[in-house]
Parts: structure tokens; C-alpha cells; sequence
């Protein structure tokens, strides 16, 4: 790892670490990535099915959790989230598989995962693994330190033609600025990070920053992406607003049962997350 990425990735929630995968390696990744594709789990779904933003999305799946498990544990991840962050421990949380295809998949809207998931504190990491050449115009954008600012309300994921309805409503949280607009008007109004990058290369953001994107189109018609999650020892509780308009509890609606213990501020454990180091 270059010496200065922990420092820029604190400072700005992305980084993009080249050829960390080797062959073999991102070959068991996308062996774990087919299996989930073809075996989806009750989180699955369509996001804006029937139109040309349509992919395919999948949280947590309880049937894939073992082989992912035993696959992060094959992969040096916990050294790298060691050295990124400087955690003594890491956990590993769970996997998200995207997959758009046939030029279909247009804009993921832009949003915080810190919306949907309890998550607070420095230590957490999202891993992007996908298994094509991506192009930069066709590549994940961040908006560059923007987990250290507001946590604002989600996406609800539903109309395509206003990517800010609000995922819990209330005055809890501040709703989305819509940022495609607001950069339509302005290329310059966000400080937007984005990389091409190769099979092998991963980009690593902190689920607290802005992020979206990702289409695809008739020159790259298909993206297969496998997202590995990790916390580390700055990793706390933090509540969502609950009884949002989706349904969502305090603590989002994942391990639900295995995180009822967390109270705001507690360090995030539970014995159902894998411990790589």
C-alpha cells in the first residue's frame, strides 16, 4: 500500500488500491459472485424494473454467508483494512452483489449507505470488486470527503425521475440534495472522485460518503460488481430515525436479532460477524 492512502482515505472516503486481487483470488471472487446470482437471497431485488435503470441488487444473503465468509478469510482483507484505517481488529459484515447487463442500468441514485445501515465511526469499508475493465465514465463516483458531513436521508430506490424521495421522511434527517441536477447546472458544484480500473483492482469507500453512479451503456453494455463490507475498532452503533416510511427499524434491517443489544454510541460487535484479525 502507497504510504499516503490511509491519509487520503480518511481525508477523502475513497481510495482505489490497483491489483490487489490476484488471479486466483479474483477468481474465487467471482466463483462466490455467480453462486449468488444464481442462488438470490430474501433481500433481493429489482431496482426500477421496466425501465432502462433496471439491476439487479442483493443484501446479506444468509445462503451465500458461509462460502463468503470462508472467502474473505482466503484473501488478505484484514491486513489491508488494518493498515488502511489502523485498527487493531477487523470484522468482516456481509456482502452486496450488483449486476446490470444488456446496457440496461442507468444511474444508481446517489446515496449514503449510513442511511440504510446503523453505522457510525471511521472504521468501515465497502470493497468493490468488479470483474470487468471499467471505464471511468462508467465507474462508482464519490463525492470526496463527504463522510465526514451530514448523514442524510436515503433513496427510497422506487422513481427513477426523482432519485431524492425520501427513504424515512420526517425532519430526522435532511433529504438528498439531487446532485445530478445540481451538477447539470454546474459540473463544478461537487468535488466528484471516480477511477477506471482493471480486474484485480478494488475501490474502497467508507459508506458514509456520497456515492452513485455506475451505469451502463451500449459501449459497456454489462458491470458485474461483488461489494465486500468490513468494520474495525472505530466502529460504533448508530440508530437510524425507525418506523421510517420503508419500514425501517432504529437498526436498519439487516442481523436485526444479532444487533437488538446496541444502544447509540456502543461499539459495533456481534459475535454473528467474522473477525479476519
Amino acid at each position: 500500500m502507497d504510504p499516503s492512502t490511509p491519509a487520503n482515505f480518511a481525508r477523502d472516503g475513497a481510495v482505489l488500491i490497483e491489483d490487489f486481487l490476484d488471479a486466483g483470488q479474483l477468481s474465487r471472487c467471482r466463483a462466490a459472485y455467480d453462486w449468488s446470482i444464481a442462488n438470490p437471497g430474501p433481500n433481493a431485488q429489482t431496482l426500477f424494473r421496466g425501465t432502462n435503470q433496471e439491476h439487479h441488487v442483493d443484501n446479506a444473503n444468509p445462503r451465500a454467508a458461509e462460502r463468503l465468509r470462508t472467502l474473505v478469510k482466503s484473501i488478505p482483507f484484514g491486513d489491508l483494512f488494518a493498515e488502511l484505517w489502523g485498527s487493531r481488529n477487523v470484522w468482516y459484515f456481509a456482502e452486496e452483489v450488483f449486476l446490470k447487463e444488456g446496457a440496461r442500468g442507468g444511474r444508481t441514485p446517489w446515496h449514503q449507505d449510513t442511511s440504510y445501515m446503523p453505522w457510525g465511526g471511521a472504521h468501515w469499508a465497502n470493497a468493490w470488486i468488479s470483474f470487468e475493465a471499467v471505464p471511468r465514465s462508467n465507474a462508482l463516483e464519490i463525492v470526496r470527503g463527504s463522510h465526514r458531513g451530514v448523514r442524510y436521508d436515503g433513496s427510497d430506490f422506487q422513481d427513477p425521475d426523482d432519485p431524492t424521495a425520501p427513504l424515512h421522511g420526517g425532519d430526522a434527517l435532511p433529504r438528498l440534495p439531487d446532485i445530478e441536477a445540481e451538477r447539470a447546472r454546474n459540473p463544478d458544484t461537487y468535488d466528484v472522485l471516480s477511477w477506471a480500473s482493471r480486474p484485480g483492482d478494488v475501490v474502497v469507500l467508507h459508506p458514509g460518503a456520497l456515492h452513485g453512479g455506475a451505469p451502463v451503456d451500449a459501449a459497456f453494455p454489462d458491470r458485474h460488481t461483488l461489494v465486500l463490507r468490513f468494520f474495525g475498532d472505530d466502529a460504533r452503533f448508530r440508530a437510524l430515525p425507525g418506523k421510517s416510511l420503508a419500514g425501517y427499524e432504529a437498526a436498519g434491517a439487516l442481523f436485526l436479532e444479532e444487533i437488538n443489544h446496541l444502544r447509540e454510541g456502543d461499539l459495533f460487535r456481534a459475535p454473528c460477524f467474522e473477525q479476519l484479525r
